[in-house]
């Protein structure tokens, strides 16, 4: 029997998605895991987000992997996975802006008390009262600076926000104060009123969210993670929450997904739990991307969002 000569893509994904890929990806042969059989040695691209372990090792002939979203530690989390594999993310200005606008809209929710306000008006309580601090002396920091926290930054600015960030290396952002390297760390964190996790998940970032960061932040912070649940360790947070040192958090992201019913987050008065979505990929984006992105490898080409594996980002 004669192999097709089309580019095989092993898509990796909701099932919902598998009706819409023969007519979005064109001349793509498309296999969808759990429904489709296949031979290991014919699939050339991958799309997914959280790949079995062993799997992209398994497959001999596999030209690039896929990311469905901007992170890839879903596939770096795989000590067999094949360096030597191009691995692209997924990059959508859309997506960026809505991830922006979850993080400004919980800046604006604390910064403006309406927490406050919403538990007045449950008690038909008309009070009125002035902010805890003024705009500009309220300085939001931000932990990792790439494309959606530049963009972030940016509005940050423009709403009058003193905007600072923590880097690996120095940042050049209009208005906002760069810090970066260990050394810089804790300096970074003792002005950080509000601060907002985007960092990649790697070696050096998991846990970074922990007890030595929260007690480095001034009385009252309020911490916001919207990367990785790996990057958060969560009783730390609880005791900071409890002890009165951090006055929120908004979490939107988890170590385990779905967020287990008996976690004490759900229920505690200062957390704000939402479910994974400050951002979600649209699949006719993605797979309009991933097109693009196997035309670009089968004319020799390198897709402008392959990551750097060894930086896992």
């Amino acid at each position: 029997m004669a192999h097709s000569s089309k580019p095989k893509l092993l898509m990796i994904v909701p099932m919902k998605w598998a009706g819409l890929a023969g007519t979005a990806l064109g001349s793509v042969e498309v296999v969808v895991a759990g429904k489709d059989s296949y031979e290991p040695a014919d699939i050339h691209y991958v799309l997914s987000f959280r790949p079995p372990q062993g799997l992209l090792a398994s497959l001999p002939n596999l030209k690039a992997a896929f990311s469905l979203g901007a992170g890839v530690d879903g596939f770096l989390s795989d000590p067999s996975y094949p360096k030597h594999v191009p691995l692209v993310r997924f990059v959508d200005r859309t997506l960026s802006a809505e991830m922006a606008q979850y993080v400004l809209m919980h800046v604006l929710i604390h910064h403006r008390m309406q927490r406050f306000f919403d538990d007045c008006q449950k008690d038909s309580n008309w009070r009125q009262r002035v902010l805890e601090r003024r705009t500009e002396e309220t300085h939001i920091g931000f932990l990792g600076l790439g494309e959606i926290g530049s963009y972030t930054a940016g509005l940050l600015v423009e709403l009058g926000f003193p905007v600072r960030a923590w880097t690996r290396s120095r940042k050049a952002v209009p208005g906002v104060t760069s810090f970066a390297g260990p050394e810089e760390f804790k300096i970074f964190l003792g002005k950080t009123d509000i601060l907002i996790n985007l960092l990649a998940l790697t070696r050096e970032t998991v846990g970074i969210l922990n007890a030595s960061t929260f007690a480095a932040l001034p009385q009252d912070a309020v911490v916001i993670n919207v990367a990785r649940g790996g990057h958060l360790i969560e009783s730390d947070l609880l005791e900071a929450l409890e002890s009165g040192h951090l006055s929120g958090a908004v979490l939107d992201v988890f170590e385990q997904e779905p967020l287990q019913v008996e976690s004490p987050l759900w229920r505690h008065p200062k957390v704000t739990v939402t479910p994974h979505i400050a951002a979600i990929s649209q699949p006719a984006v993605v797979l309009a991307y991933v097109r693009d992105g196997i035309a670009a490898f089968e004319r020799g080409e390198v897709p402008p969002t392959v990551v750097d594996v060894n930086a896992a980002y």
